[in-house]
């Protein structure tokens, strides 16, 4: 057998295995976005009931009349006082939270949230001197180490299908960054799921909490007879927001990261059916090539032969 087939054999085995590796995969990709998928659903129903009440109170002022009124910064012993997270202060520095994947193989995933996170920082003119970073997941932190920004922090390893308990460390870091100045304003960036071939990029402005950044202002007119604007606490509206707003920060954080893991399972799952496609694509062509080199050959010693006995003749 020629070395060419010889070469075109080996070239076909290699892809088979190279397709049952990125088919496993993709196996695997989808299941880990149906189970995520199940899990984020349940969670919604949380999220916008936490995000109902703090909507609720913004409009009706509560959080406007605590910032006045509150006194923020450290208790007296030394945990960080939640109302800092309504106080507004003048921006000096941002903080940015980047949500990418630990690991490639997940299509345009990491680039799409990392160049759209670029493009934030250059159109509202910031640069490495007033831009922290909070990365979480290794690519984010890799690629803005290396440009020179500030991470602040960074978290890898965010589980495959992350619980609230996992998550709940990384806010209360922020929430603390954010209470000691490190920043002061945070957004968090990262992919939204829209379905599995699609997912697009948001940036949410998660502190300060403000009724500007809790679309209170999109609210019609009849929204707005729905709420009530005058609220009696019980022990003090303090004490009252000293609860909500952590969960809401909990809510906030925990969501996007959420989805943008159902985001990264989707894409990973996409890409590898991607590579599972061109694979047998590949195998095709090659087969295509292997049948024609061997029946050339088979030709080419007919031809010899019957050359041969004819010269005898």
């Amino acid at each position: 057998m020629p070395a060419s087939m010889q070469e075109v054999k080996r070239r076909i085995v290699s892809t088979k295995k190279t397709g049952q590796i990125t088919g496993a995969m993709q196996m695997v990709s989808t299941a880990k976005l149906n189970q995520i998928q199940k899990h984020a659903s349940n969670y919604q129903i949380y999220s916008s009931k936490i995000r109902s009440v703090i909507t609720h109170l913004a409009k009706s002022h509560l959080l406007d009349s605590s910032a006045v009124s509150g006194e923020v910064g450290k208790s007296q012993d030394g945990k960080v006082n939640t109302l800092s997270m309504i106080k507004q202060r003048p921006v000096k520095k941002t903080g940015i939270v980047v949500i990418t994947s630990d690991r490639g193989l997940v299509g345009s995933y990491n680039s799409n949230v990392i160049k759209s996170t670029m493009d934030l920082i250059k159109n509202g003119n910031h640069n490495t001197e007033d831009t922290v970073i909070i990365a979480i997941g290794g690519t984010g932190a890799d690629f803005f180490s290396k440009r020179g920004y500030n991470i602040v922090y960074e978290y890898r390893g965010v589980s495959d299908v992350p619980t609230f308990k996992e998550i709940r460390p990384i806010v209360e870091t922020i929430v603390s960054m954010y209470d000691n100045e490190a920043y002061d304003q945070l957004v968090v960036c990262y992919s939204h799921f829209v379905n599995t071939l699609t997912s697009v990029f948001r940036a949410e402005q998660m502190l300060p909490i403000s009724a500007e950044n809790m679309g209170t202002d999109d609210l019609t007119e009849q929204d707005e007879n729905d709420y009530q604007i005058e609220y009696e606490t019980e022990p003090s509206q303090d004490a009252i927001l000293e609860v909500i707003l952590p969960q809401y920060a909990e809510s906030l954080v925990y969501g996007a990261i959420l989805d943008a893991k159902t985001s990264e399972h989707a894409c990973s799952s996409t890409a590898m059916k991607s590579a599972t496609d061109n694979a047998k694509d590949v195998i095709s062509s090659l087969e295509l090539q292997f049948n024609r080199a061997r029946q050339s050959a088979i030709t080419t010693e007919i031809t010899e032969i019957t050359g041969a006995q004819a010269a005898l003749d």
